[in-house]
């Protein structure tokens, strides 16, 4: 728990454990749907191992997670208590959204951005097998130009390399622009007209890809005007 505010406000009580660096996140991906230790990394890729650690310690010592191990396979989940939190995620994302648009250039991140649009991608409007999407960001560091979504019936999966099998499409983006995508701010036929995403492969294809993903959850809220 955070330093106490020594106030009995309700409120207050509340963020004595939430408003520490990084504890209203990891609630945000558990909301997300990530349960194990891996998974909440790779939604969380600039938290360090032990920091990601501790505060699932400090959660399940607050009743608002619970750790539940099965021989090696452990896995966090919300408890009633932590499922309570899930609007006050949804409600800080739309106020996010709606009155903090500005993003700066260290706010881009490929990997965030792949393992989001791998939790929303469209099960019925993807051609049916196995379906790999390539991405290309030609500005971004080398070491996080391309990745890879794997899409299967019943997973979807984020590679940073080559999974050895048939790209069906590639999309080459400016990773800013698909990140403003993603969040809503920019349609896809804006972007494609822009020329800041670029889409390879079969027409059929090339032309379904942006029904393939659901986008953001808060990219349907309203901005200010």
């Amino acid at each position: 728990m955070g330093s106490p505010y020594r106030q009995f406000c309700p409120v207050a009580k509340a963020m004595e454990l939430l408003d520490e660096r990084w504890t209203l996140l990891v609630v945000r991906e558990l909301v997300s749907g990530s349960e194990r230790f891996n998974e909440l990394r790779r939604g969380l890729p600039r938290m360090s191992p032990t920091l990601l650690s501790r505060r699932l310690q400090q959660l399940v010592k607050a009743g608002v997670v619970e750790r539940r191990a099965d021989g090696g396979d452990v896995r966090y989940v919300l408890t009633p208590a932590g499922r309570e939190l899930r609007p006050v995620v949804e409600a800080l994302g739309a106020w996010g959204t709606r009155w903090i648009g500005e993003l700066g250039d260290e706010d881009l991140d490929p990997k965030l951005l792949l393992w989001d649009m791998h939790r929303h991608v469209d099960q019925e409007a993807v051609p049916d097998g196995r379906t790999v999407v390539q991405f290309r960001f030609p500005h971004a560091r080398p070491q996080s130009r391309d990745w890879w979504l794997v899409i299967t019936p019943d997973d979807v999966d984020v590679c940073d390399g080559d999974p050895g099998h048939p790209v069906a499409v590639t999309v080459t983006a400016d990773l800013r622009s698909l990140v403003r995508v993603w969040r809503g701010d920019l349609s896809w036929s804006a972007a494609l007209r822009a020329g800041d995403v670029e889409i390879q492969g079969p027409a059929a294809l090339r032309r379904s890809l942006p029904g393939w993903f659901t986008l953001s959850p808060f990219a349907a809220v309203a901005r200010p005007v």
